[in-house]
């Protein structure tokens, strides 16, 4: 799994930056536009905790777990649904900000929440975070199906019988490459390439080979009730995204000030944050990733 200090690098580094261009609650996760591009992002951000919340069921009296909660969108919807959330995250900046605003937040390996210290809950979340959980030495090491099985196993000791698990998660599209042709020498406009820069973008992480592999791994405890892919919903999030990041601000461009040094010592850095392109859009066009929304039932 991505560890610690390969999220701080994605998501803390540059926190500050996110909730400015994104809101307090920065919603890092695809939105759901269902084909409706004349939508807000905001919108279709709503539009999607909307079919969550349908999907396993969030209302007054219930107790939601977000597994790898980010900035605390889900999390703030689910209190204003009146049911009662509970995020875990491995990132010290994304705790911090959720529990400034009154969210019940731990800083937690997604894998490791179990019922002893964390109690039961009617239903679980996920959105984004599932393409952390395996590291690619994990994955080359042939281990990627065993994690992805022991953190269902873990879900459902969670979960009562038909309790729902709703997941959201970058896969491997069907045009995906042999991983060991995956290079940052590559040529830079080749799919060796861009796939090597979102391995720089999120270090530490490595994708499901389809949906098809998580249904797999999920079946011995979970039954898929549906999975509906949303590539192209993402590919206009991140549109949104950029364009948002790219709105001038005096307090960005001091934060962006305070990352020269980092800029100037990390080559990965450079790579990540200051490439001058959207490896993830460029994946998703192309169709070496797709994007998937999963709903399970506990069986």
């Amino acid at each position: 799994m991505a560890d610690r200090q390969d999220l701080e690098f994605t998501y803390s580094l540059i926190d500050r930056i996110f909730r400015l261009s994104l809101g307090e609650s920065a919603d890092f996760s695809g939105a759901k536009y269902d084909g409706d591009f004349s939508l807000t992002l905001e919108q279709a951000q709503r539009r999607k905790h909307d079919y969550v919340a349908e999907q396993i069921g969030i209302e007054p009296g219930r107790r939601i777990l977000d597994l790898g909660c980010g900035w605390g969108p889900l999390l703030s919807d689910i209190r204003r649904r009146g049911a009662e959330g509970v995020g875990v995250t491995l990132s010290s900046a994304q705790a911090a900000a959720c529990r400034r605003h009154g969210l019940d937040v731990h800083l937690e390996d997604a894998r490791q929440v179990d019922r002893d210290r964390f109690g039961g809950f009617d239903a679980v979340a996920s959105l984004g975070a599932f393409e952390h959980f395996c590291s690619p030495e994990e994955a080359a090491a042939g281990r990627q199906e065993q994690i992805y099985g022991d953190l269902f196993a873990n879900v459902a000791g969670l979960l009562p019988d038909r309790g729902r698990f709703y997941l959201q998660t970058m896969v491997f599209g069907r045009n995906m490459i042999d991983p060991e042709r995956v290079s940052i020498d590559a040529p830079r406009d080749s799919d060796e390439w861009y796939l090597a820069l979102m391995g720089r973008q999120f270090p530490g992480s490595w994708l499901p080979f389809g949906h098809e592999q998580i249904v797999r791994s999920a079946a011995p405890h979970f039954r898929l009730v549906s999975a509906v892919s949303g590539r192209l919903d993402y590919i206009e999030t991140i549109k949104q995204w950029r364009s948002r990041f790219a709105e001038p601000s005096l307090r960005k461009t001091l934060m962006k000030a305070r990352l020269v040094p980092r800029w100037l010592t990390s080559s990965d850095f450079r790579l990540a944050f200051t490439s001058g392109v959207s490896a993830n859009s460029v994946c998703f066009e192309r169709e070496l990733l797709d994007h998937f929304r999963l709903v399970f039932e506990r069986i």
